[in-house]
C-alpha cells in the first residue's frame, strides 16, 4: 500500500524538525524526533554509532562550539516498506560558525508508533567527492 499524503507530509516534516531542535538547542525535545532506542550513525564522520536519545544529546552538548550553527535539509525522497516502516533519504548542510559547510547523505528508517512518526535509525554519510567521470 502506498504510503498516504499526510503521512508523507509527516515525515518530510519530522525530518525538516531535527535541524530547528538541533540549531535552537532545544535537545529536551528529541523525543519528538527519534525514538527512544534511536541508532545515530555518525561513523563516517568518525564518531561510531551513538544508541539512544540521551546518547544523541550528550554527544550533541560534548561538541558544544564545535556543532554547525545550521543544519539544513533537502531533497527528501520516501519510501513505504510498509508496516508502519519508511526509508527516507535526504540531503544535509552543515553551516559552521566560521562560514564553512559541508554535505551529507541522511539515510533514515522513520517508523509510526504510539507518539506517531519518529526516526528509529539514522545513518549518516559525508559527501567529500564530486562526481567526476568514470
Amino acid at each position: 500500500m502506498a504510503l498516504e499524503a499526510d503521512d508523507r507530509l509527516a515525515v518530510m516534516e519530522l525530518i525538516a524538525l531535527h535541524g530547528h531542535l538541533v540549531d535552537d538547542g532545544e535537545l529536551h525535545r528529541l523525543e519528538e524526533l527519534f525514538t527512544d532506542d534511536i541508532v545515530y550513525d555518525v561513523t563516517d564522520l568518525g564518531h561510531g554509532s551513538l544508541t539512544g536519545v540521551d546518547a544523541f544529546r550528550d554527544a550533541a552538548l560534548a561538541m558544544g562550539a564545535r556543532n554547525p550553527v545550521g543544519h539544513h535539509v533537502t531533497n527528501i525522497v520516501l519510501t513505504d516498506l510498509g508496516d508502519g516502516r519508511v526509508a527516507a533519504r535526504s540531503k544535509g548542510i552543515g553551516i559552521n560558525a566560521d562560514g564553512t559547510s559541508g554535505s551529507v547523505t541522511y539515510e533514515d528508517t522513520v517508523v509510526r508508533g504510539d507518539r506517531g512518526w519518529r526516526i528509529s535509525h539514522r545513518k549518516v554519510i559525508a559527501r567529500r567527492t564530486p562526481l567526476s567521470a568514470s
